[in-house]
């Protein structure tokens, strides 16, 4: 945290611009002494035009942004660089960065900077790294909402009432001479925790939902062969990613891809076709195809339209049968069956397929536009807090001694402070932001 930190914020390699970025007490230092211009007095928030140096020989021609602490992103002196955006330019630019006493960023630590000087808590800081990497409106959506204090406002109310919960009991520990302390924690105490119990397990609940919306649903393609799965497959994707024959057999391994469906992403697997061979290599393709089966939240289960269901269909339906699945009748072309989602995927007609999955999925969808806990440490972190106020009200039903309820209770407490970084590990800190690109 002493040292001032330099890095290339931009993509490295040929562009318009490239972006070297310093934040530390010496920043302003650093950059002045590259510079062609005075750097030391300038206005915080200011750009200024001129020519980077080597030795009063010019590198290159650049824009410097000067950022004055406290107000940016790292809390501290911050300078950009903005530069010609070729590779040995930039490298350059940070190489004469180093040179003038910079030391090269770790991935992540700007915004662990940000973090540790109290500009944001983690998890608006985790809400950085789901904006970069976010693939579609609604996951940049709520990036951009986490990253403005919605999960912090949620956790907030739930540390204050728990600290009142907490400090009922302290009272009838600190003063146990009244005669009315038992009636206290009964009358008192016990619905407040089992009213905060509700509350968690709502927010638990929802944020499982949308953590799957915004994960995607894993989705298992699942058939006998030649009954058009390879042909559905490309037809979410649109594109000809698996092989399509007539003939029996031709996917013999798993075929995986993303499809978003409206509002669902689906991680799709196209599987080997299910049936009895003496094939060495289709029987491999079959056992992997029923291991995916232990992963798959969703099954498309496809059945020939054209034909009548068989022994291997029937096997198929009964494998499936307490499974979260789809019956799907394809080759609708050739014949129109009376049950199931019928569609020709040879054909691209799939929207009725695409419109069940959505309407299966629709409380999930609903879930994921709320405020909630956005990935599983933030999750996790919320089961344990509901655990431990489990324990607590078990405890307060069992009239248990009122100096060891309050464990749990602390438990609870420090589990949601831990969601915030309040309480936190440097182990953690360190898987966390070890995840980000350089520069950011």
């Amino acid at each position: 945290m002493n040292d001032t930190i330099v890095a290339i914020s931009t993509a490295f390699q040929e562009g318009a611009i490239s972006i070297i970025r310093l934040s530390g007490d010496d920043a302003i230092e650093i950059a002045n002494r590259l510079f062609s211009r005075n750097l030391l007095d300038v206005p915080s928030h200011t750009i200024h035009y001129g020519m980077i140096q080597d030795n009063d020989q010019p590198v290159d021609e650049v824009l410097i942004s000067v950022f004055r602490a406290p107000k940016t992103y790292t809390k501290e002196d911050v300078v950009e660089i903005n530069c010609h955006g070729g590779i040995y330019i930039t490298r350059k630019v940070l190489s004469l960065c180093v040179g003038a006493g910079a030391r090269v960023a770790r991935p992540g630590e700007f915004t662990e900077r940000a973090f540790l000087n109290g500009r944001i808590d983690l998890t608006q800081a985790e809400a950085v790294l789901d904006l970069i990497q976010a693939e579609n409106t609604q996951g940049a959506s709520k990036a951009l909402s986490s990253m403005k204090g919605s999960v912090t406002r949620l956790i907030h109310p739930l540390c204050e009432d728990l600290l009142q919960i907490i400090a009922h009991i302290e009272v009838n520990i600190d003063y146990p001479e009244y005669e009315d302390v038992e009636q206290l924690s009964q009358e008192v105490v016990l619905p407040q925790a089992k009213e905060w119990y509700r509350r968690i397990e709502k927010i638990i609940k929802q944020a499982e939902n949308s953590y799957q919306i915004k994960k995607g649903i894993n989705t298992v393609i699942l058939g006998k062969p030649n009954v058009g799965k390879s042909s559905l497959l490309n037809a979410l994707l649109e594109e000809d990613k698996a092989i399509v024959t007539d003939i029996a057999g031709t996917t013999r391994d798993l075929v995986e891809g993303v499809v978003h469906c409206k509002n669902v992403t689906l991680n799709l697997i196209d599987t080997a076709g299910i049936h009895d061979t003496v094939d060495i290599v289709e029987q491999i393709g079959i056992e992997r195809s029923l291991k995916a089966l232990d992963k798959a939240e969703l099954i498309l289960v496809v059945l020939d339209a054209s034909k009548e269901l068989d022994d291997e269909d029937k096997k198929l339906l009964a494998l499936t049968e307490n499974t979260n699945r789809i019956l799907v009748y394809n080759k609708n072309d050739l014949n129109k069956p009376e049950e199931g989602i019928s569609i020709s995927a040879l054909n691209q007609e799939i929207d009725i397929l695409i419109d069940e999955i959505n309407k299966r999925y629709e409380s999930q969808i609903h879930d994921s536009n709320e405020v909630t806990l956005n990935n599983e440490r933030q999750i996790g972190l919320a089961i344990a807090a509901r655990q431990s106020m489990k324990q607590a009200i078990d405890a307060l039903e069992n009239k248990v001694e009122l100096d060891l309820v309050t464990i749990d209770l602390q438990d609870a407490y420090t589990s949601l402070k831990e969601i915030l970084g309040e309480v936190s590990r440097d182990d953690l800190l360190d898987a966390l932001f070890s995840n980000f690109c350089l520069g950011k």
